[in-house]
């Protein structure tokens, strides 16, 4: 008797363990199935000499080669990362340039961290391709070395304060911190953008030319929120991974979906990151580029020059574009921002200096991994403590543009949806009904006879013209909402 007890208990209580504690394995979010694998050959623990690191993608087009040079030495530092992409397009004397600039210096030959892409893309402006190129280099650059943030320039972008500076301000931050600029306030954007469908020659041709425009436009999208902004981000190691070898379909879905969209780069990565429950809350909605459009704006930034220079130096930002070749205010740039003198490198706690202005010309082995930031470097640390705070952070993230509200028509006190009302009937306990009901509120919706008895009320709340009739009113309360209900206080009678 006792062993047939036994069984019927251990089979009541498997049964129960079974019914309880399956389901709640089989209901686990998906985001806790992020895979740990290392898909790359970089060992992820890897000691550095520096405490942060950058990966920089650097665009040149055709014509760049003198302005990619200057880049190349102003921002140049042995902790960091250098993928250079010339455009298919450009002429082969200028892939040749580029290619002999990189293998005949001899900083970039003893460190081994400058590379030039053997097999270049074919960028068409305004299309996927400049996109493909993005993501074709975060790839790379993954496979490749350990870093912590991917930042992509083009050779009309110029550094504001020197790799140390930058270095020593980034060195306290998160390492999955996204510098994206987003908003999903499209405005003009949703009809220009969202829904033409244009393809990009770049995909399949080896000859440059112009998108295509399709004739038939789509509608917007329902199943992910679109959202814009800038093409020039700083993303984090952790987010490029998700982008290259995503362990879900987003990343994916809506690369396929941007390769028919116009200027994919202002928009991809801003709608993956706020679409995505893992990332979108690590977003600071800022580009950290100093860039001035003309008004009203044209096509292109507007190109800076010396009147712009205190501008720029007070936004404490490290990047800024676009710039013409050799302008004279880059000249100024060198010398009180970066300290770089005689065509040389900017100044660093790694190079050996000589002569009359210290120049940075070479690298010297003992100070590798010395910093030695400057007051920019303040400067940026203090912007970048105010974009982190609590009162930009969190109100910025990947915000949804708000809905149109109510105007104003009844008190709150006075207005209330059947929905709630019924809702807030059953949880008033049996024991305070009598109590509840001394009131005998009456409550119908607005309609053409109950919405006279508000005239006055709505006149003294908005304006409304004296002649104004109840049909008119009620067409003000129509936004698309719940429906409204008056409710009437008919005392005892």
């Amino acid at each position: 008797m006792g062993l047939k007890i036994f069984m019927a208990s251990f089979l009541v209580t498997s049964i129960l363990f079974f019914l309880l504690f399956i389901p709640t394995r089989l209901t686990m979010q998906f985001s806790t199935l992020r895979p740990p694998v290392n898909y790359f050959s970089v060992p992820p623990n890897s000691s550095r000499a520096y405490p942060v690191s950058f990966a920089y993608l650097i665009s040149a087009s055709k014509g760049d080669v003198v302005k990619l040079k200057r880049l190349m030495r102003v921002l140049y530092h042995p902790g960091n990362y250098y993928l250079i992409h010339v455009d298919y397009g450009a002429p082969q004397a200028e892939h040749k340039a580029v290619a002999e600039f990189v293998a005949s210096d001899p900083v970039f030959g003893q460190v081994g961290n400058v590379w030039v892409v053997g097999k270049p893309n074919l960028v068409t402006y305004r299309g996927p391709t400049m996109l493909a190129t993005t993501l074709h280099a975060m790839a790379m650059l993954l496979r490749t070395c350990q870093w912590d943030w991917f930042i992509n320039l083009s050779a009309s972008d110029y550094p504001l304060v020197t790799q140390d500076d930058l270095t020593q301000a980034f060195s306290g931050l998160p390492r999955s911190t996204n510098f994206i600029q987003h908003s999903s306030q499209l405005g003009w954007k949703f009809n220009k953008r969202g829904k033409p469908i244009i393809i990009d020659p770049g995909l399949y041709s080896l000859n440059k030319s112009e998108i295509w425009w399709v004739i038939k436009q789509r509608s917007l999208p329902t199943s992910f929120k679109l959202y814009t902004g800038s093409a020039w981000t700083i993303l984090s190691r952790s987010f490029a991974e998700y982008c290259i070898v995503g362990w879900e379909n987003l990343p994916r879905t809506l690369l396929l979906y941007y390769t028919n969209f116009v200027s994919s780069p202002e928009g991809y990565f801003q709608t993956v990151i706020c679409n995505s429950e893992d990332y979108k809350n690590t977003t600071v909605n800022h580009d950290l580029h100093y860039i001035t459009w003309d008004n009203p704006p044209k096509q292109h930034p507007r190109s800076l020059g010396l009147k712009d220079y205190r501008r720029m130096v007070l936004t404490s930002r490290p990047f800024a574009r676009k710039f013409k070749r050799n302008d004279p205010v880059l000249d100024k740039i060198d010398r009180e921002l970066l300290k770089r003198y005689h065509g040389k490198f900017s100044y660093g706690g790694w190079c050996s200096q000589g002569g009359k202005h210290k120049a940075c010309s070479g690298l010297r082995t003992e100070n590798y991994g010395v910093l030695k930031p400057g007051p920019s470097s303040r400067r940026l640390k203090n912007l970048l403590t105010k974009l982190l705070s609590d009162k930009f952070f969190r109100k910025q993230q990947c915000r949804c543009a708000r809905r149109p509200s109510l105007p104003p028509s009844l008190p709150p006190s006075a207005t209330l949806s059947a929905s709630n009302f019924s809702s807030l009937l059953s949880r008033v306990p049996s024991l305070l009904l009598p109590f509840f009901h001394v009131f005998r509120f009456a409550c119908v919706p607005i309609s053409d006879t109950t919405a006279a008895a508000t005239v006055n009320h709505r006149r003294r709340q908005i304006g409304t013209h004296a002649n104004a009739s109840a049909s008119d009113l009620k067409s003000q309360d129509s936004c698309g909402l719940a429906s409204v209900v008056v409710c009437e206080d008919k005392g005892d009678n």
